[in-house]
């Protein structure tokens, strides 16, 4: 299937229930369990990444709950022969105790996984959920920016994949609620711009745009490719 439709490179996404900085002992434990199945999975068919949110941190302070985070993933890849596959930490909007939607954050997090675990970890940015953190990828001006911050603290080098969604909420709302592309917040000259920034333009995209309607999934990969500057990777949902 893979070789089929040519399907490079291949993502799965983690079960959206998995908290791996949960302070609550038994969610974090079946989040562990649960985490190193993912983990099995991923490596068994050949991914070469695995999406995750870094979870909410409710109960404890940011670091902590980064530390925790840190600690299920290298507890999860104990023992585990997983050749090529990298852990992508994902980028949120920071609704509520949500890790990860500053990028010190998601830098902390792979500077700490460094030092406790040998699974490689980068980021997968999505670009609602910049939007909604506060980052200005909508604008030129502040696309400008928000792509100069991710390169002098993630390294644009460890972003390995974005999910591409408008977003139905403004600049700094902190809804993480995906629109259909050009539909939403960031529209699409904010989209054309995105696609054609030289530093994005080699990065795969992944669609995780609402499907209201039979077919809406293949319409905003069509949206997407009209707004393209050339040829590029672009695909539809995560496993």
């Amino acid at each position: 299937m893979r070789r089929k439709h040519d399907l490079r490179p291949l993502v799965v996404h983690d079960n959206y229930l998995i908290n791996l900085a949960s302070a609550d002992a038994l969610i974090r434990s079946k989040s562990i369990a649960a985490f190193r199945e993912e983990l099995e999975r991923s490596s068994v068919i050949g991914a070469e990444y695995v999406v995750a949110h870094p979870g909410s941190y409710r109960g404890r302070t940011i670091e902590e709950g980064i530390e925790a985070f840190v600690d299920g993933v290298a507890q999860a890849a104990r023992g585990l022969s997983l050749g090529k596959l990298m852990l992508l930490v994902e980028g949120t909007a920071g609704s509520g105790a949500a890790l990860g939607s500053r990028f010190e954050q998601l830098r902390a997090i792979r500077d700490l996984a460094a030092q406790k675990t040998d699974l490689p970890v980068g980021y997968c940015l999505d670009t609602c959920h910049l939007l909604a953190a506060g980052y200005d990828v909508a604008s030129e001006q502040g696309l400008r920016i928000a792509v100069r911050q991710m390169d002098e603290i993630l390294g644009l080098e460890n972003l390995k994949v974005i999910h591409a969604n408008d977003s139905k909420g403004p600049l700094g709302s902190h809804k993480d609620r995906h629109e259909n592309i050009g539909k939403g917040h960031i529209g699409r000259n904010g989209f054309r711009r995105i696609l054609a920034h030289p530093r994005l333009r080699s990065k795969p995209f992944i669609l995780e745009t609402p499907i209201d309607r039979e077919g809406d999934d293949r319409r905003n990969l069509e949206t997407l490719k009209r707004l393209c500057p050339r040829r590029r990777t672009i695909t539809t949902k995560s496993s």
